[in-house]
């Protein structure tokens, strides 16, 4: 990617944005508001963003639980994040969810499920719908490193392989699969040789480094857009919070969190900016504000908004007309 001010300043304010939101979602959690889990991306934000950045109008991502940063890139705000959490009707999900199953086909975000790696063969078809349809499009389907260990992403990665699919296989290697450290998860020393034994290449990147994700990234588009297959992008970072937020991560060792933290893909951008001159710390100050503003302004509609009713909150669910389910259904 050419590192000009304009680009430098949008990355850094989609990581801040990020960074913001997935913060005030936490404080929601605790406060009691967020019924069941809520997952955060601290430290590992670079992935996300960095991978939707240089996708184009038509493109389609399968995300996971740790991608609000590619939602925002693609266009969900995070009024419709909080809402989604809330469970609130206006939300994407119409208040069927309480976490960030969402989804948006005008975006080009198929919402996944928390079964991770289950979404990477629905990605492999979307792909292989580009490829019939002759489109010039891409997929980018992101999962954690332990969903490399299921069968289903393999099936996946051995179809695209065979078919030369435009799909490219993110892995956010966080060095933990809930508390299982990586060298409990593989006896492979890079996650990135998996995609080997499908026949499409692969490469390992700084995960915290923004611009190593976004230039990986562009380099994979432009291969799958012009009809070279697959390609597979081991993003190798760190989770510095737990699995979620009631996840106290004492499995994680204080010197281990210290040593990331210097390596924090917010400060890294940062100081990039300002090394490069790209802009002035002023000028990310007043980004820093903006974002605030905004994510307070956004939060507090979102609280607003009214949760569904008791017919709305089951419609779609079952296969049946919304007036011949009983409430409560289960009787």
């Amino acid at each position: 990617m050419t590192f000009d001010k304009e680009s430098s300043l949008k990355l850094y304010y989609f990581l801040k944005l990020t960074r913001a939101t997935e913060d005030k979602i936490g404080i929601l959690y605790r406060q009691g508001k967020i019924l069941g889990g809520a997952y955060t991306a601290r430290g590992q934000e670079a992935v996300s963003v960095g991978y939707a950045f240089p996708l184009k109008d038509g493109d389609v991502i399968c995300p996971y639980h740790r991608d609000i940063g590619a939602m925002l890139v693609r266009g969900i705000t995070p009024k419709e994040i909080f809402e989604t959490h809330l469970g609130k009707v206006t939300g994407p999900s119409r208040g069927k969810d309480g976490n960030v199953h969402l989804g948006n086909m005008k975006k080009g975000i198929i919402s996944f499920i928390s079964n991770l790696a289950d979404n990477y063969p629905i990605a492999a078809g979307v792909a292989l719908a580009f490829k019939l349809k002759d489109e010039k499009k891409v997929v980018a389907a992101n999962m954690g490193e332990g969903s490399t260990s299921r069968g289903d992403f393999h099936e996946a990665m051995n179809f695209a392989g065979i078919h030369k699919l435009p799909i490219v296989f993110f892995c956010n290697n966080n060095q933990f699969a809930y508390s299982t450290p990586l060298k409990l998860e593989t006896s492979v020393d890079s996650i990135a040789k998996r995609s080997e034994g499908y026949g499409f290449p692969s490469i390992s990147v700084d995960g915290n480094d923004i611009t190593a994700v976004v230039e990986a990234a562009e380099k994979a588009y432009e291969r799958a857009k012009n009809g070279d297959g697959p390609s597979f992008i081991e993003c190798i970072t760190m989770r510095m919070k737990g699995h979620s937020e009631h996840d106290d991560a004492k499995y994680i060792s204080k010197e281990l969190l210290k040593e990331w933290e210097l390596k924090d893909p917010i400060l890294s951008l940062e100081n990039k900016i300002l090394t490069e001159k790209a802009a002035s710390k002023v000028e990310l100050e007043e980004i820093e504000n903006q974002i605030k503003a905004v994510v307070e302004t956004e939060l507090f509609e979102a609280e607003k908004s009214p949760l569904p009713d008791k017919l709305e909150a089951i419609k779609g669910l079952f296969a049946m007309p919304i007036k011949e389910v009983k409430i409560p259904w289960w009787k």
